[in-house]
């Protein structure tokens, strides 16, 4: 790979512009167990391995950029998530944040269930072998031909977000001689500390049913009386990436109060309450997430103590995660492309991806950390904002992170905690081909979602 020299940019921490970072890691080498899979470390010559496979070895037979997803890790946080409910919960991953046929196996075989939101996710589930009892179908705005298709396949739960909605699956189901399992998805004004395009219970906002002014009341009033469904229970969604637990007291608190109302109303205690996802993963050294088991032993103390004050019986919880799975156990690998310093201000470390790959910085002003990985360096650490080769300014992929000094166009980096909404928000701008998902295990490796080609590009433009 080249070494080839080039002007140096901005070094030392007293002399760096403000921006998104902290001061340099002592060791630019090593890799934090937080925000990195569990098989993944460096060999004797300093090379990054996942898997027992080097990045160079992947990069070869794979090409650049890639999504590396590590499945015994992927394996082992979900095994982690059923471990800590238990078999008195019911834990569905959420598809959205990344969904293949083979990520379905790998779910049916660790025993959790699924939540897709849109006919496409519900497709690939069932394509895959998912029991179609173990999925339930979110979504603002199912199309008719979306829930038929999912009323049809026998869907665990149609999680209802309007009021229009409720009458169309009603009718739906009811055509086709069947009654469908729903909830209803409210919002209980719950703001959670996150980006305002995450956040997703406060009131203005396209999710669920506002719990504010009787109207999440008046939804389940409605719907208890149509023969086509048959009501379970209560879904609650109050953001991503959340770290703090308070959130989900306030909304439990409000949800079982609603349970209670019904309960009053109409004699009816509904058995299963959904309290969502949106559990935050490590994305830098800075963020400090919860485990499963510390996660499930919150919540069900929040809604046991909530039911007993409200002199209920405790319902099924269900949860989702979905970035808490996946999100940590894939990496993204590019090739460095051009190294740009901007003297007093920071080097720009061009690389073969960008926001087709991952949109999340761009979008939401997401962070992230990177690390060289085809080599070690003792170099002096510089300033860095890596970003992609798109025609956007806001192409950046890293705002900013601390690289090694002799950085330079050949070497692989890679960004960690990429597994979640990376591959599943990926575009064609510019014309760019999507890239490959890698799945690694015991020192195998083998495409699960392969490259897009140019033939794949042109074949649906038929002009």
């Amino acid at each position: 790979m080249s070494r080839s020299a080039h002007p140096a940019g901005p070094r030392h921490a007293d002399v760096l512009p403000e921006g998104h970072y902290s001061a340099p890691p002592a060791d630019l080498n090593a890799l934090d167990p937080k925000v990195w899979a569990q098989t993944v470390d460096r060999d004797e010559e300093g090379v990054v391995t996942v898997g027992g496979i080097s990045v160079t070895q992947l990069a070869e037979e794979y090409g650049t950029p890639a999504y590396v997803l590590d499945e015994a890790d992927f394996r082992a946080r979900a095994r982690a998530w059923r471990t800590a409910f238990g078999t008195d919960a019911d834990v569905f991953y959420a598809g959205k944040a990344f969904l293949s046929r083979a990520v379905v196996r790998w779910l049916d075989e660790e025993g959790l269930n699924l939540d897709v939101c849109s006919g496409g996710e519900l497709a690939t589930a069932l394509s895959a072998g998912m029991p179609a009892d173990r999925i339930a179908f979110h979504g603002n705005n199912k199309s008719p031909q979306e829930i038929e298709r999912a009323v049809r396949a026998g869907v665990g739960r149609i999680v209802l977000d309007s009021f229009q909605e409720i009458v169309r699956v009603a009718h739906i189901a009811q055509s086709l001689g069947k009654r469908q399992r729903v909830q209803i998805r409210i919002t209980v004004g719950v703001e959670a500390h996150t980006h305002e395009f995450i956040a997703t219970a406060h009131e203005d906002q396209k999710f669920g049913i506002p719990l504010a002014g009787g109207q999440a009341a008046e939804a389940v009033r409605r719907a208890l009386q149509l023969d086509g469904l048959e009501v379970i229970g209560i879904h609650s969604h109050i953001g991503s990436q959340i770290f703090d637990m308070s959130g989900f007291e306030v909304a439990a608190h409000r949800v079982v109060g609603l349970l209670k109302d019904i309960r009053d109303e109409h004699g009816v205690e509904l058995p299963e309450i959904d309290l969502g996802g949106g559990l935050g993963i490590a994305y830098t050294s800075d963020d400090d997430p919860r485990e499963p088991h510390e996660i499930a032993k919150a919540l069900t103390e929040i809604v046991t103590r909530e039911c007993e004050g409200a002199k209920l019986r405790t319902p099924r919880i269900s949860v989702e995660p979905g970035r808490a799975i996946v999100g940590p156990t894939a990496f993204t690998l590019y090739e460095v492309g051009t190294v740009k310093p901007l003297e007093g201000l920071r080097t720009y470390v061009s690389v073969d991806g960008g926001m087709s790959d991952n949109i999340r910085t761009a979008l939401y002003d997401a962070e992230y950390t990177v690390a060289l990985v085809s080599r070690t360096s003792d170099a002096e650490p510089m300033l860095t904002r890596v970003v992609g080769k798109h025609c956007e300014s806001g192409d950046i992929v890293v705002k900013d992170a601390f690289l090694p000094g002799d950085l330079a166009p050949g070497d692989l980096i890679a960004v960690p905690a990429t597994g979640a909404y990376c591959r599943s928000m990926a575009s064609n701008y510019n014309h760019a081909l999507r890239p490959p998902v890698v799945a690694v295990r015991e020192g195998e490796a083998r495409v699960v979602v392969r490259r897009e080609t140019e033939e794949d590009l042109l074949r649906l433009d038929v002009g």
